[in-house]
């Protein structure tokens, strides 16, 4: 009997939880607390768990002016991160081969993991000298140029909530080494609304990355480019970043 009780319990809890998730799927507006309580007939001291739960993961967004709620980054990135990474490929495509005919610079996208990104789509530079876009490659997002696009991108609480969390593995002896420098560089990355890599992943490999957003204005993941950096110069970083922001306007008008 103990162990049906408690079964019954994690079960209602559950429910609870879905319940309010498409409840706040369903409307087009956030809820208070006591509509939320009303809509759902659960009792407010129960609700106020469930929320606090939901906060902290960020499945949940509160606006304490208004002491209302609505669904949060956690909850859409969930759903972006069940499709099929071969339906991105699919459209990145075409818009990476394009990007790499403008820069002569191998290119790719990248999608957005939530501790690091992973590469699901690259065109390799018809150059000799070029760095390879092997898809299925994973990067951290502390030392590469896409991984650092995202983190300027999140929402501030998923940000910091990362920041607080991570330990910033070095992967070559140029990669950040502190928090404080990596908030400098991000604050300019969302500044600039590009983000660089100067072999912090790869030793003599610069790269440069776009954030992707969905329709919700969430980092989705972020298309870049790898250059070898004997040959990155002012001249080439200016074309790679103009082209890398239309590839990133493109890319985010195939995926609206």
């Amino acid at each position: 009997m103990t162990i049906d009780r408690e079964a019954r319990v994690a079960v209602k809890s559950a429910d609870r939880v879905l319940d309010l998730l498409e409840l706040l799927s369903r409307k087009s507006k956030p809820l208070s607390h006591t509509e939320l309580a009303a809509a759902l007939g659960i009792p407010k001291s129960s609700l106020t768990q469930l929320l606090r739960n939901l906060l902290g993961r960020g499945y949940l967004k509160f606006s304490p002016g208004a002491n209302t709620y609505e669904l949060g980054a956690a909850f859409f990135a969930l759903n972006r991160r069940g499709r099929t990474g071969l339906d991105y490929a699919a459209l990145a495509r075409p818009i990476l081969e394009r990007l790499t005919a403008a820069t002569h610079e191998s290119s790719s996208f990248n999608l957005y993991r939530r501790d690091y990104v992973e590469r699901v789509c690259g065109v390799d530079s018809p150059q000799v000298l070029t760095y390879r876009m092997t898809p299925g490659t994973r990067f951290l997002l502390h030392s590469s140029s896409a991984g650092k696009a995202v983190l300027a991108a999140l929402p501030a609480s998923e940000r910091e909530r990362f920041l607080s969390r991570t330990r910033l593995e070095p992967r070559t002896e140029a990669t950040v080494k502190s928090v404080a420098e990596l908030r400098r560089q991000l604050a300019r990355a969302a500044k600039e609304g590009v983000a660089y890599s100067y072999g912090e992943h790869m030793p003599g490999v610069s790269a440069i990355a776009a954030a992707v957003r969905a329709s919700d204005g969430a980092p989705l993941g972020a298309v870049n480019v790898a250059i070898p950096a004997i040959r990155f110069d002012r001249a080439l970083r200016e074309r790679c970043v103009r082209e890398l922001l239309a590839a990133r306007d493109a890319l985010e008008r195939e995926l609206a």
